[in-house]
């Protein structure tokens, strides 16, 4: 089975493209334009790294059993026009996901934050008590190789589901693909305003997929949003809808803050419909660390913690901060976050961020104004992005090493005595920060 993936160098895509390789008379081979750490170091271990970068449409040849479009990937892009030219099968990654998985218990975890949590949650369970699962999460895992799996003898596949757009060949959301048997949504929170540009369009999606479960579903939704609540309120009557709250019980968890306390619930509930027993789900999650930059700690000193994390969204942004602030209440708090998203970076969407950095004592935000640029969206001033979130604590940056050297102004001399819980959250690197290192000088590791 020869299998060749366009734009294989994508975080998920290339964790996909191991996978595959993994499987018993498979033959994987794939391109990309560009392909950065830790994919390209992934692949080239694998031998799957391509020869030459760029686009090769003479590698497209009719023996290709099948196509693996990654979203990177443009309509017009050579490979998949000369696939398409040949009538070669076209997958997108959640339909081969799906297609790999068809006849397995899916278990789906969407929502607008806490996905990847969730999923890496009810992982770090499964693992822990020798239930065997396919999966696909989106960062990597204590205990796990790979963030992908599939295998011919799991019976349950465990999918973190994202509510962005299948491929430049299908515009629809990509959890609409994997039906599944049981699934969590976390929360609505307006996010990627480029694909879903009102707010209707945006809860729209998340009740199209309910409607996608299989028959005698069940529907596990947090019972604090009101778009959920409406969401199982016309939900198919075969589905069985369970709301939730909060964890409160009186184990010790190494994870903290409400919005992880609510991921950890749902993550019990979904383990339940399964057959785990919630007394053996809360003594295994009790060791549970995080995923990866996810409230990651990453650099601690006697006095001083460094975290980083993912938060982008205005909502996640806010729960992480507010996280934060109560696991340390008497320490600075000082919160850098990078404005990097389609959605962060669009005026109209701004904002959505007022208040979210208010817990702060200390809060800068930093924006490149070359990357609005290049994707091609209206610019942005500090002075707009600084209004937007609206409290006096803010402080923005549009050059990278000015935000460096104000951090480590704040951190200099005596002033790295100050008890300080320090929060860089980004999903990208600030432009290129080796986030723990820098984080690791500023506290004094």
């Amino acid at each position: 089975m020869r299998i060749h993936f366009i734009a294989i160098g994508g975080a998920a895509m290339h964790n996909l493209a191991l996978a595959v390789q993994q499987k018993a008379g498979y033959i994987v081979t794939g391109s990309d334009d560009e392909i950065f750490d830790p994919a390209r170091t992934h692949l080239e271990q694998a031998g799957l790294l391509p020869k030459v970068i760029g686009w090769h449409p003479e590698l497209i040849t009719p023996d290709i059993d099948a196509i693996i479009l990654g979203m990177h990937a443009r309509e017009d892009n050579p490979e998949l026009v000369r696939a398409r030219e040949l009538g070669l099968k076209i997958y997108s990654f959640p339909e081969y996901l799906y297609e790999q998985t068809k006849d397995k218990f899916r278990i789906v975890v969407g929502g607008s934050h806490g996905k990847t949590t969730t999923t890496a949650m009810i992982l770090y369970v499964l693992n822990r008590l020798g239930i065997e699962a396919d999966y696909m999460v989106g960062a990597q895992i204590d205990g796990f190789e790979r963030m992908v799996r599939l295998s011919d003898t799991a019976k349950y596949a465990v999918f973190e589901g994202d509510e962005y757009l299948t491929s430049p060949l299908d515009l629809r959301s990509k959890f609409l693909w994997y039906h599944p048997n049981t699934a969590i949504l976390t929360g609505i929170a307006w996010d990627h305003i480029n694909v879903f540009p009102t707010f209707d369009l945006y809860v729209d999606t998340f009740r199209k997929f309910v409607d996608t479960f299989e028959p005698n579903g069940t529907f596990i939704y947090y019972s604090g949003d009101s778009n959920l609540q409406a969401i199982a309120k016309g939900a198919r009557k075969d589905i069985q809808c369970r709301p939730y709250s909060a964890y409160k019980g009186d184990v010790a968890m190494q994870v903290f803050g409400q919005h992880n306390m609510e991921n950890l619930q749902a993550a019990c509930q979904v383990c339940e419909t399964i057959g785990v027993k919630p007394e053996d789900f809360y003594r295994e999650i009790s060791t549970f660390t995080g995923a990866a930059n996810r409230l990651e700690k990453i650099a601690e000193t006697a006095i001083s913690v460094a975290y980083k994390d993912f938060a982008h969204s205005p909502s996640k942004l806010r729960a992480t901060v507010k996280a934060v602030r109560e696991r340390y209440p008497d320490k600075r708090l000082v919160a850098a976050m990078e404005l990097h998203t389609f959605s962060s970076l669009m005026a109209d969407f701004l904002p959505q961020y007022n208040g979210c950095m208010a817990e702060a004592d200390i809060a800068y935000v930093y924006f490149n104004p070359k990357v609005i640029e290049h994707k091609r969206l209206t610019p942005i001033t500090a002075e707009e992005v600084a209004q937007a979130f609206g409290t006096p604590n803010i402080r923005v940056f549009t050059e990278s090493e000015a935000l460096q050297q104000q951090l480590l102004t704040l951190f200099a001399g005596e002033q790295q005595n100050v008890p300080t819980a320090l929060l860089l959250m980004s999903s990208g690197t600030f432009d290129g920060v080796n986030i723990k290192e820098f984080a690791a000088e500023l506290i004094g590791c």
